[in-house]
């Protein structure tokens, strides 16, 4: 009896043994698989880069004479559209309102932004026109 108690001890051992030894080649191929991808990524050719500056990423909007005055363009990747005023100048604005974040259309027939959440709206400059906006849309930097 005694005998089947220490070979019920020994074989937990063992088996507990074997266990921990699978779990240290487990995770020893993972270390390698991760040490491979690193080497990988190291090695392989990067995607092209997005230009930046001290202000963030540079998104190249096009040639001037693609802009009428008086226009609003989006740019969706940008998140912000570009207005062309009437005297040439151009805007970068934010496509967030003001009072809660929702994102706001421009509406050409009316020329100005109308926030579909609580009807806040903005000029073509970004001002505000009729409230509950607080303030002006974030303009950025051109």
């Amino acid at each position: 009896m005694h005998e089947k108690v220490e070979n019920q001890q020994n074989s937990t051992k063992a088996s507990r043994r074997s266990f921990f030894n699978k779990l240290w080649i487990f995770l020893g191929f993972v270390a390698f698989a991760e040490f491979i991808s690193v080497v990988g990524a190291f090695l392989l050719p990067q995607k092209k880069r997005i230009k930046t500056s001290n202000f963030g990423p540079i998104i190249e909007a096009g040639p001037v004479e693609k802009f009428p005055l008086d226009s609003v363009t989006a740019f969706i990747r940008g998140k912000f559209y570009l207005s062309r005023l009437e005297d040439g100048g151009f805007l970068a604005l934010s496509r967030k309102c003001t009072h809660l974040g929702c994102t706001i259309p421009w509406i050409s027939k009316e020329k100005n932004f109308a926030c579909p959440c609580h009807s806040s709206a903005f000029d073509i400059r970004g001002e505000v026109i009729s409230p509950p906006a607080p303030r002006a849309l974030d303009i950025y930097h051109v």
